[in-house]
């Protein structure tokens, strides 16, 4: 595996978030203003785009985001989520961020609390689904 991080929306995190978010899920997933400024990871198996997400910083310096985290279905349940978690959490890290924010999706809090996050919200739901704020803070 070979995870590449990216200054812009790369096309292969665009082509998984398509094929997961919009033809898998169902949701309108267009690129936005938040693509502009976030920093892309992807992770490749033998040069073949399998998991993307974003992250990045809103008003707060030292809280960061991640969000459209997406593994394409062939490569579910074989670690590839909780690797791209594990480089989203390095890179903030480096940034010295104190917190890692995501809206998770209400079936996979389950994978977060594994990874110790913890819900900070009650549901709410985007395009439909219902979704929780889960947080994961670093100590210093």
């Amino acid at each position: 595996m070979e995870i590449k991080f990216y200054n812009y929306l790369h096309d292969d995190a665009m082509k998984i978030r398509e094929q997961v978010f919009v033809h898998e899920q169902g949701f309108i997933d267009l690129p936005d203003k938040t693509d502009e400024i976030a920093t892309h990871i992807v992770i490749y198996d033998n040069n073949i785009a399998v998991s993307c997400c974003r992250i990045f910083q809103k008003d707060e310096r030292d809280i960061w985001f991640l969000g459209r985290m997406a593994v394409i279905k062939s490569y579910r349940n074989k670690g590839i989520g909780k690797q791209m978690l594990n480089a989203a959490e390095a890179f903030v890290t480096e940034m010295n961020a104190s917190e890692l924010m995501l809206h998770s999706q209400l079936h996979a809090v389950g994978f977060y609390e594994k990874c110790n996050y913890t819900a900070v919200s009650s549901v709410e739901y985007e395009q439909g689904e219902p979704h929780v704020w889960m947080k994961k803070e670093f100590g210093w």
